[in-house]
Formats: structure tokens, sequence, C-alpha cells
């Protein structure tokens, strides 16, 4: 709070941007439970708390990926999970690539049957091609 000049008192009411979550490394976590397990006396992890800017609820958390998995736990990342295995992104690329391709045969297909439609049209002849399509 400032104070003008006039002696009244200002208070500040703009609001900040859009708050961004808080993210923490898996050591942070892990020394931050490290010294919450060294705390014995009364209110000392509330004071270690307040000094980190902490909630209970984050010790809770983390103490329990702690005892789940240590630090691969601790360092998860948030979002979406892939669990796709390999061969089926494999094949999902395949597919894809597939299409593309028979998207590209079919223009080269329709691009065959004017030139051969517009032969025609002028009394060219074109060399014939054999299909190889004999596997």
């Amino acid at each position: 709070m400032d104070q003008p000049s006039n002696g009244s008192v200002f208070v500040d009411t703009e609001v900040p941007a859009k708050a961004q979550r808080r993210s923490f490394t898996a050591s942070y976590k892990l020394r931050i439970l490290e010294q919450a397990d060294r705390c014995s006396a009364s209110g000392e992890i509330g004071a270690l708390l307040r000094r980190e800017g902490l909630y209970s609820s984050h010790l809770a958390v983390w103490r329990e990926a702690r005892a789940k998995g240590a630090l691969s736990a601790l360092s998860k990342k948030r979002g979406r999970n892939s669990k796709e295995s390999p061969e089926a992104k494999e094949n999902r690329r395949l597919r894809r690539e597939n299409a593309q391709l028979r998207e590209k045969l079919r223009r080269a297909e329709t691009v065959i049957d004017v030139q051969k439609k517009v032969s025609e049209i002028l009394g060219m002849d074109l060399p014939k091609v054999e299909d190889d399509e004999s596997d």
C-alpha cells in the first residue's frame, strides 16, 4: 500500500496476469522431504513450508510419490501419457504414408488419362507401355 501526499491510503487493485503453475524438480522435492523428515519440534514443518512457500498437501503428495517409485515418480511430467507401442506408432506412420502414396498415384493416373484423351482428340499416337503388374 502506498500513501499519497494527501494522507489517504492507496490500495493497488490491479489484477496480476494469469498465474503460472509452479513446477518443482525431483531433486528439490527430495531435498524438501529430507528437511521435513528431520523436523522434530512442534512448528518446524510449518516454518519450513512458509519459508519455501509450499502447502502441506505438497508434502503429502510428494511423500506418496516417493514411497511408490522414488525419483522417477517425482519427476513425472504432467499431461497425457503416450502409451502407444513403437510398433503401433510405426504402423500409424506407414498407414499415413500409404494413404499419401495412394492419393499421389490417383492424381498421376488422372493426368495420364487426360493426356490419353488429348492425344486422341489431336489424333496423335502414344507409344504403348505395358503394365508391369505381374508379381
